[in-house]
Parts: structure tokens; sequence; C-alpha cells
């Protein structure tokens, strides 16, 4: 066994020192000063800041109903590895950074709350969480490096500033346009950004300023070699230094020096006064988050008293200490509510200060299926839940329930709601095109604003999994029964009439699966490869005779024929082709096998999807009856039959995802619909 002594060798021989030297570098005034010219982003502004921290993770151009996004791979990617991961926010997080760019170039946005206004549960707080993490992590980076300064005392300590405020506030006032003129021109790297000195000192610096001034008789340059030290900020949410977090509490327990800070009383004993910043404990949410960003949660809670001061917080970036002068501030004001919050602060004439001071950005709910999809897919996947599998499909018609009802019914009159979430999904159906789409969108702006959240479909999806300790499979039957007994109690349920509309929205998720499942064991009985590439080959030498006006040779007899009408209608007819389009389709068939030979290619029906669907229906019709899959229900099943179950078992479990017991019973459900005569037409 290894000695303690031995553990501790091993992971001492993985230190690196180099990281935690380069975190705590310290320096001269001077040689700050250097530093800016070679590395002119240490002085950037918060928003600065924040922006390219987002830009430094990437981006990538995404397509959406025609239009170019910017998808940034900051709420993507950074995000899945915190396990927070973004899906379908693209639009508003690209109004979002652009809000954040805006405000990097002094265009007015600076001067703004920026405020998240969404529904409960559409990731508004993980948003902000990710900023104030995504910061943290970039200040420690070469990239993203940033410093403050602390002050010499008498024993030969150091006090930091307790605002951790630039390093170039130090310099007087009148000296600053000078300075920042010979900065500028001599900087030795190319920087999207003047360096700029904005505000001044907070009282507690200003004050130790002053004192030391009169020692080296006003000589600001010797007395910042001496007294004045730089040093390295590192910006850290549990440590509050540049992150700051603000909740409301309740109104008797809570007041604005939260915000602001407040007298040490302990203190003015030994400083004799309670207006002597050094008494002043400069620990507010807006002090500390003073270089970064502060994120003020459900901020419209608030008590109006609070709401005053983010006023001049964010117009002037000032903020008034009790006892003391405005004091500047530079820092990422983000706030986040719901409608009925953000509706009250409509409705309140005496906050018209405050809407004005306002960005709005709405981040509802995901109305694409395949992002919900992966929202649910991060907590419920085979490597988090083990010992229980997940049959297909379960996770899928949880997020199909929670989009349909995030949806505003289509005035389309020949369009369900169903095959709208269809659309959106990327999916076509005859007759709808991309501008379509589009159209659709537009008629609904506020959709996605209601509906299902995704905290419940989560919460259910986990009832499910405990509530069947003595199943080892979770299927979408399971789920579907969870969603429809917590709805009666579910809290913001309107009315009767919408619990009744969700529930009927439960019915078509109940029926699009059974589609779908029938639809995966279909084609898991059409999948003999050889039997679909006869019945291919078959059907392309009748549509060549046909549009040829040719005669087909029997392979059997050897006897030319008339082309195999009924054999050609009953593979078109699988996928709707009706009897007035039939010389259309064959055309279209016969020209795309002619392109791709005139490319050198072969024709493979994989390659056409609509054929390939006709034909797999078309096997599955004539070898069902030799499966007698309905023989399943009434257990009596031969020994020839079992095997080709067996086979088509396999061919579930290796193509679709299930497992051997989650592939009989969905054999046995199929079973029991052909039972009842309800073979997919």
């Amino acid at each position: 066994m290894a000695s303690a002594q031995a553990i501790l060798d091993t992971l001492r021989s993985q230190l690196d020192l180099t990281e935690f030297k380069k975190l705590n570098l310290e320096l001269s005034f001077d040689e700050y000063l250097s530093l800016v010219l070679e590395t002119p982003g240490t002085t950037r502004t918060a928003y600065q800041r924040v922006y390219d921290m987002v830009l430094s993770h990437g981006t990538e151009d995404v397509y959406e109903n025609k239009e170019k996004l910017t998808r940034f791979k900051f709420f993507t990617e950074f995000a899945t590895r915190h396990a927070d991961g973004i899906y379908g926010l693209d639009r508003p997080l690209m109004q979002l950074v652009n809000t954040f760019k805006s405000a990097a170039l002094g265009y007015g946005t600076e001067r703004r709350v920026i405020l998240l206004h969404g529904p409960v549960g559409s990731a508004k707080s993980t948003i902000a969480r990710l900023l104030k993490r995504g910061i943290e992590e970039y200040s420690q980076t070469d990239a993203g490096m940033l410093f403050s300064f602390s002050w010499r005392e008498p024993d030969g300590s150091w006090v930091k500033d307790p605002m951790h405020g630039e390093p170039l506030q130090l310099v007087p006032e009148e000296y600053r346009p000078k300075l920042l003129t010979m900065l500028n021109a001599q900087s030795r790297k190319p920087h999207p950004y003047e360096i700029t000195i904005k505000g001044d000192l907070c009282p507690f610096s200003r004050y130790e300023y002053k004192q030391r001034l009169q020692k080296y008789n006003g000589d600001w340059m010797e007395m910042l070699r001496h007294e004045v030290k730089i040093y390295r900020l590192v910006l850290s949410e549990k440590d509050r230094v540049g992150i700051g977090t603000f909740q409301p509490k309740d109104e008797k327990n809570q007041d604005s020096t939260e915000l602001t800070g407040d007298i040490n009383y302990r203190k003015i004993a030994e400083y004799g006064s309670d207006s002597d910043p050094r008494a002043f404990n400069f620990d507010g949410e807006l002090n500390i988050a003073n270089r970064g960003i502060i994120e003020f949660i459900e901020v419209l809670k608030l008590d109006v008293a609070f709401l005053y001061d983010l006023l001049g917080a964010s117009q002037e970036h000032k903020i008034k200490p009790k006892k003391f002068a405005q004091t500047d501030i530079d820092e990422v004001i983000l706030g986040h509510t719901n409608e009925p919050e953000y509706r009250r602060l409509q409705n309140n004439e005496f906050m018209e200060a405050l809407r004005d001071r306002t960005v709005k950005i709405d981040i509802p709910y995901v109305t694409r299926l395949r992002d919900e999809v992966k929202i649910y897919e991060k907590d419920f996947n085979h490597d988090k839940v083990k010992g229980k599998h997940i049959a297909p499909h379960t996770v899928e018609v949880a997020a199909m329930w929670a989009v349909l009802t995030r949806l505003s019914p289509p005035k389309h009159a020949s369009l369900t709601l169903l095959q709208k979430m269809k659309l959106y999904n990327g999916k076509t159906l005859p007759g709808f095109t991309e501008d379509n789409v589009i159209e659709l969108k537009r008629e609904s702006p506020t959709e996605g604003m209601s509906g299902i959240s995704p905290r419940y479909i989560q919460d259910k999806i986990s009832n499910a999994l405990v509530a069947h300790p003595d199943e080892d499979n979770i299927n979408p039957f399971m789920v579907i029964k969870q969603l429809e007994e917590g709805l009666r109690h579910h809290a913001l349920l309107k009315d009767e009439e919408q619990y009744r509309y969700f529930k009927e929205l439960l019915s078509v998720v109940r029926d699009e699966y059974e589609d779908i499942v029938k639809n995966e064991v279909q084609r898991a009985i059409a999948a003999d490869e050889e039997a679909l590439a006869r019945l291919c080959g078959n059907y392309i030498d009748n549509v060549k005779a046909y549009t040829q006006r040719e005669k087909v040779r029997n392979r059997y007899t050897g006897n030319y024929e008339e082309p195999d009408e009924r054999l050609m209608r009953s593979v078109e007819e699988k996928i709707d082709i009706p009897e007035g389009r039939k010389d259309d389709f064959r055309r279209e068939i016969m020209n795309y096998i002619g392109a791709l030979a005139i490319d050198g290619k072969r024709f493979d029906y994989k390659t056409n999807e609509r054929l390939q669907k006709a034909l797999e229906l078309k096997l599955f019709e004539d070898q069902k009856d030799t499966i007698k899959l309905t023989s399943l229900v009434s257990n009596v099943v031969d020994r020839a039959t079992q095997e080709k179950i067996d086979v088509v078992k396999s061919r579930l479990i290796r193509n679709y995802g299930y497992n051997e017991a989650s592939a009989t019973d969905i054999l046995n459900f199929v079973a029991s619909i052909f039972a009842r005569g309800q073979t997919k037409k």
C-alpha cells in the first residue's frame, strides 16, 4: 500500500507553478505602462472584455429559413463543457451579443440595463451564469488579463483598492489626454479599441492618493513609483472579485447598502468619523462587480428603492455610497425577469426612466423539436441513467408535446399543429416551401413565450424513471402517463380550457408515436437488402419500358410482355402518387437515373428517399403475412415464424437503438395494432 508521502510525491511531480506565477504577476506603474503598450487590451472596459470573451470561443454561420445567423460557440461548446448547453436560441443570443458589440464600441447600449425576458425555464439564468463563468475564466488567460493596484501601508503591508479600479485612473485628470495620445500612437499591437481612461478613483483610493501626494510634495510620478503596486486581477464570483449577484429578499431584511456598501461601525472609533472612507466597506454588489459583470436575479421583483440605484449605475456609470460622492463603476448590468413582472413594469408610470434605460432581449422557449430533444438528452442518456434502458423516442415524445404546447395554431386551413412542428423542425411537406415557414413564423411573433416549461418535462421523465423500480426499460408510454397525471396539478395552468387543450395534444403525440414505431417495424421487416434490390430492379425495368413505350422481357418465360402496371402502381401508391401524376413521377425517376449516368454514377434506390420509402412499404406489405406478426398477440408462434421475428428484432436492436426487452415490447405493441386492422396506409 502506498504511503501518504508517496501519494503526495506523485502529485508534486505534476505540480506546475508557471500558471500560478502568471496569475499572481506584480508590476511597478512604469512596468504596467510598458505592458499596456505591448498589449493594449489590458485596459478594455467591462463590455469590451465580455464581447471579446464571447468571440474568443469562435463562431460559425448557420442558416435558418434562408437567413444567415451567427452561432457563437461560447453558448454551445463552452456551455456544454460546463453542463449548461443552450440549444435553439441562435437568434436571441445573436441579438444579445450584438448588444455587447454595440456597447463595446460605445454606441450607447453600454449605458443600459440588459434585460433577459421570457417565460420560466427558458434559459435566462443559464445565460447569465455562463457569462459570469466565461468572464471568470477569460480573466485567467493571456488574452483576457486585466490589472488593479494596491497601496503600501506604513508597516510595509499592502492594501488593495476595494473596487479593484483600473491602474490608469491613478494618472491625474490634467495629464490623461497627453498620456492617452502617446499610448495610442506608440501602441505596438493593433487593437480594435482605443486606450481610454474612464472614471475616477473610488473614495478610499482617492483618500490614500491625497495623503501620499503630500508626502511627495505633489510629485505624483514619484509617489506612484514608491507607494503603488500593480497586480494581476483575476475575476472570481466565489471571491466576490469583479462578479456580483443580487437576489431579491424580504424587503424588511434587505436595504440598498447591499448594492452600494455600508459603514463599518467598528472602524469609526479608529478613524473618528463615519465619513472617512477607511471606515466604509465598499463591498456592495455594485462595488465588487466593478470591472466585470453583475447579475440581478428576477430584477423586477426588487423594491422600487433598489431600482432607483440602477438608473445612475446604468446611465451615468455611477453609484452613490452612503455619505460619499458619486463613485464611478464600469460593469455589465444584466438582469432577467418573466412576463408578469415585465408587464407590471410597463404599467408602472413611475418606472418610465428605468424602461427607457433597458434593452429587452426576449428569450423564448425552444420551438424546434431537435433542439428541445437535446435539452433532455443532456440529463437523460445511457451514461447518466445507470441500470435503466431508455427506449428510443422516449425523450422525443416528451419534447414533441412540450413544443406543441408552445406553438400557435396555424391559420392555414390545410395545416395541422403537428405538421407545423415538423416544418419548423426542417421536414418538407407537399405544398409547403421554406417561404411558407417564414410566413408561419411572421404571423406568430410571440410564439415560444408561453407553453410547458422544460423543467416540467424533466420532472416527469425523472418520475417515470423512479416510478418503476422493477423495470429495466423506460418507454414513451410511461412518460406520457406521467405527463398526463401531473397536468391536473400543474401550478402554471391558467384554466380548465388550457388543461383540456394540453391533454388533447398528448393524444396527438401518442398517435404520432404509434405511426413512428409502426414505420420502424415496417422498415425492419422490409430491411432485406437483396429483396429490396430485386424489387427495385423489377420496378425500374418496367418504368423504363413504360416511358420508352417498349415491352419487358419476362425473366422466367423469356417472352416480351407489356409493362406491369399493377406492380408499378402498387409501389407508387405507397407514397400517395395519384393516378394522374404517375407519368410525371416515372419520368422524374428516369431523368434522375439519366443524370447519374451522365456523371458516371450508378443508380442506388437509397439515394432517392421517396422511392426507398415506397419500396420498403411495398416489400412490407408482401412480407408481413408470411411473418405472421399478429400471432404474437395470441402467443402461438411456430418455429419458422419465431425465426423471422427474431431477425426483425435483431434489426430493431442494431438499426434503431432498442434492446432485447424494448424490441419485444414494440413488436407486441405493433402486432396488437395489426390485429385490430390498423395497418399503415
